[in-house]
């Protein structure tokens, strides 16, 4: 099974508890991951590893910490862009998950192509 990443398509688990918060069976990205005992957020779920995912639904404008139990891969989201403003780059999800650096500075012609195309 594979275990849900930043970028990352994922679908919520359907139990008693997302079923009643209004979550399961809902898609979203996964935007973060971090450690409920470090940093203090609250996780829907037990996050009995100590782990809890970011997951952003688009349906709702809204992210929520769950439980990794409660998060289900979907696919990778192949085809999204990650951006940071200022820097001339931008990262593009592959179908296996991995990234491919592209370059968004505008590309010049050399000064003898001027006149042709």
């Amino acid at each position: 099974m594979t275990r849900p990443e930043f970028g990352d398509t994922v679908c919520i688990v359907d139990t008693p508890l997302t079923r009643a918060r209004g979550f399961a069976g809902l898609h979203g990205v996964v935007y973060g991951f971090t450690t409920p005992s470090a940093t203090g957020v609250a996780v829907i779920g037990n996050a009995t590893e100590d782990a809890a995912l970011n997951v952003h639904f688009e349906s709702r404008n809204e992210a929520f910490w769950f439980a990794p139990e409660l998060v289900q891969f979907v696919d990778h989201g192949a085809g999204s862009t990650v951006t940071v403003d200022g820097v001339d780059k931008k990262l593009v999800r592959r179908a296996d998950g991995g990234w491919d650096e592209i370059s968004t500075t505008p590309t010049k012609r050399p000064w003898w192509k001027f006149w042709t195309r």
